[in-house]
């Protein structure tokens, strides 16, 4: 089988939203490739290692392959995504100088040839993340998360969820309830379980995000703990009629998101709403170009900032309501 493979060259801060154009085409699967020059700074504080090779890609930089049906029009796909791209750059997001492309593949040229990349990898103190088809021991005290994210979602090595787990490690003592909202392939919900969570409810408006999720739910043996939703953000919060009821009991101990700026200031009300007082919100998914605007808008919401943590040009908040 033929696929239709388009790559845009852009900028990692663009890479996320680009991403997202690409899978609402229904792309079959999409890779990014960022910038793997001996100067891009590497986090080997918990003995971590890179098995990726070192690239031409400049600092900053970013490759994004999606890949369509051979029946698709590559044509016709990179009319629409070409405008979408420089929209971003009303919303503050810099995709640079972009190019697109497109060629034709077998799919035995990507639909495995990623996974030879995909090692095990330490996250934090505690957690370390393995792919299903890998053999691994773990060490003393070490809480292995079992994911096969598929090609519709990343390794949850990307900065802005390592980001999260460790930030989960700090603040998950035992016996919390969790909102993950934005759960895509479900590695934060399944961290904070690992970390000692009661339950989470894991929330995500992409329906092969929740087949995703709850898969590596399964994987991980926490079908019991961990409850998948189909849900625009705390939507479902509103809606516990339509939807059945929900395996936590709001308000909760914490919520975290991984998405984007934009979109974390769009429910903040909603987060605070959804937290007991003394809760915390984790925060993530924020480029350094909008840490002043997520600051501003936590705080106008009534949260206290607690911390923040940084990896790259990437910042996670650590906001508790009072």
């Amino acid at each position: 089988m033929k696929w239709h493979e388009i790559t845009v060259e852009t900028t990692e801060e663009a890479t996320e939203m680009i991403s997202n154009f690409l899978h609402e085409l229904d792309a079959g699967g999409v890779s990014i490739e960022e910038s793997g020059t001996l100067n891009k700074p590497r986090d080997t504080s918990l003995g971590q290692w890179y098995e990726h090779p070192l690239n031409d890609i400049p600092e900053g930089q970013a490759v994004i392959k999606a890949y369509f049906y051979e029946e698709a029009d590559p044509e016709e796909i990179m009319e629409t995504i070409r405008p979408r791209i420089e929209q971003l750059r009303e919303f503050d997001i810099d995709p640079g100088d972009f190019i697109i492309s497109a060629a034709l593949v077998d799919d035995e040229d990507w639909a495995n040839a990623w996974k030879q990349y995909f090692k095990p990898i330490r996250v934090s103190e505690r957690l370390t993340i393995k792919p299903t088809w890998e053999d691994y021991a773990p060490g003393p005290d070490e809480r292995i998360i079992e994911l096969d994210p598929g090609m519709a979602f990343g390794t949850g090595t990307h900065p802005t969820t390592a980001l999260c787990l460790r930030t989960l490690e700090s603040v998950i003592q035992g016996g919390e309830e969790v909102i993950d909202v934005g759960t895509g392939s479900g590695v934060l919900a399944i961290g904070a379980m690992k970390l000692g969570a009661k339950r989470v409810l894991a929330l995500d408006l992409d329906p092969v995000a929740v087949s995703s999720a709850t898969e590596n739910t399964r994987l991980n043996g926490l079908e019991d703990s961990i409850q998948v939703h189909l849900s625009d953000l705390l939507g479902i919060l509103q809606a516990k009629e339509e939807s059945g009821p929900v395996n936590v009991s709001v308000p909760v101990d914490v919520v975290v998101a991984n998405i984007l700026a934009e979109i974390i200031l769009l429910f903040l009300d909603d987060v605070y709403a959804a937290l007991k007082p003394g809760g915390t919100y984790i925060a993530s998914g924020i480029w350094k170009n909008k840490e002043a605007d997520v600051e501003a808008g936590l705080l106008k919401a009534g949260f206290t900032i607690k911390d923040r943590q940084r990896d790259q040009d990437w910042i996670a908040f650590v906001a508790v309501r009072p």
